[in-house]
């Protein structure tokens, strides 16, 4: 229960700000909305709105949807002139898929778009709330004969910038190392006034997270520390701080990205894909160390589902975004049978994908 309770809450949190972002430009542009969905499968409880939407909430907490009204799933043009017979005049203007194609893009584009506006807003609370961490990154060990020893580097080097990412924080070294998808990562050091770059390959090694998880790590063999066993917060206001946020979630998003990128070619380590069960676990020996880390877990879920969701799958808002593309080239919808097609084909990735983060998983808990 200490783990499913703040996964509980981080999810219905994540989601219901994706769908909500539906929601609003649905409502925006006069589409009629039958359900808002957190979860899915048999309703627990909901409720009717004056507009006639049904709000519920159901027992398989892993999603949510909001439901259009005479929402299909594929749609040709000679299913337009179906429903244009088929409903009145009052009723076609509430369809969503009757709606132009720009409105159509912005309501699926809505959902991701959310996501990533609650991440910069949490990062933003923190930032201006708690500060952001200003300490600079010193060496003060660096292991004989490790990847850092071998290129150079010394105690008291001050990290500067890694593969040109400029370090503002002692926290953001480990962060920079693990997920550059570089054979060689560049280091800039202060030492003596100079500046010098150094080049090192880091070593990948089997240990332990902070939380005692299995994790495949790559160090270089250096060990840092804050000046007097202290580190330092800076205050920021309110456009500082949405500043950095907008940046920390782009560079989130880019690394992501990078990261994903780099498994499918096989020059990353696949196993560290998890799914609902390992963000469960991270979530609830987070949400033990207080609100700020809990949050924090909660903006990087925001923004994975955000950029999951576009991804040229069908099923995925972005795959509605991909038909609504070759809508646009075409001058026409694609026929329901290429649909129906590419939906088959996105149904597979998702399975398959979620099959393999479940192992992964199940893997981690020691059941494999």
């Amino acid at each position: 229960m200490n783990y499913l309770i703040p996964f509980l809450i981080l999810i219905t949190v994540v989601v219901f700000i994706h769908e909500y972002g539906h929601y609003y430009f649905a409502k925006k542009f006069g589409v009629g909305i039958t359900d808002f969905s957190i979860g899915f499968g048999r309703e627990i409880f909901g409720w009717n709105d004056k507009s006639g939407t049904r709000w519920k909430i159901c027992w398989i907490p892993l999603g949510g949807y909001v439901k259009f009204f005479g929402d299909r799933n594929v749609f040709s043009q000679a299913e337009q002139n179906e429903l244009i017979n088929k409903y009145n005049e009052s009723d076609r203007k509430k369809l969503f898929i009757l709606k132009p194609l720009y409105q159509r893009s912005l309501i699926v584009f809505a959902g991701p778009l959310a996501n990533f506006i609650l991440a910069v807003l949490i990062f933003a609370t923190i930032n201006f709330f708690v500060g952001k961490d200003v300490t600079p990154a010193i060496v003060i060990d660096v292991k004989n004969d490790s990847p850092a020893f071998t290129s150079g580097m010394l105690k008291n080097d001050k990290i500067l910038a890694l593969d040109n990412k400029k370090i503002e924080s002692i926290l953001q070294v480990s962060t920079f190392i693990n997920t550059s998808t570089s054979e060689l990562i560049e280091f800039v050091v202060l030492r003596n006034n100079s500046e010098i770059t150094l080049f090192i390959k880091p070593n990948l090694i089997d240990t332990k997270d902070a939380f005692g998880n299995s994790v495949k790590k790559k160090i270089v063999g250096i060990r840092l520390a804050p000046l007097n066993g202290e580190f330092k917060k800076q205050s920021l206001g309110v456009m500082q701080s949405l500043f950095h946020s907008i940046n920390e979630v782009w560079f989130v998003s880019i690394t992501s990205l990078k990261y994903l990128g780099s498994m499918l070619t096989g020059a990353s380590d696949t196993s560290q894909l998890g799914g609902p069960i390992r963000i469960a676990k991270i979530t609830g020996q987070v949400a033990e160390h207080g609100i700020v880390p809990f949050l924090s877990v909660m903006a990087y879920i925001s923004i994975s589902l955000g950029l999951i969701n576009l991804f040229p799958i069908p099923m995925l808002d972005g795959g509605h975004l991909m038909f609504y593309f070759f809508e646009k080239v075409l001058g026409r919808p694609l026929k329901q049978k290429t649909q129906e097609g590419f939906f088959r084909i996105g149904l597979f990735l998702l399975v398959s994908l979620m099959f393999f983060a479940t192992f992964n998983d199940l893997k981690d808990i020691g059941l494999f």
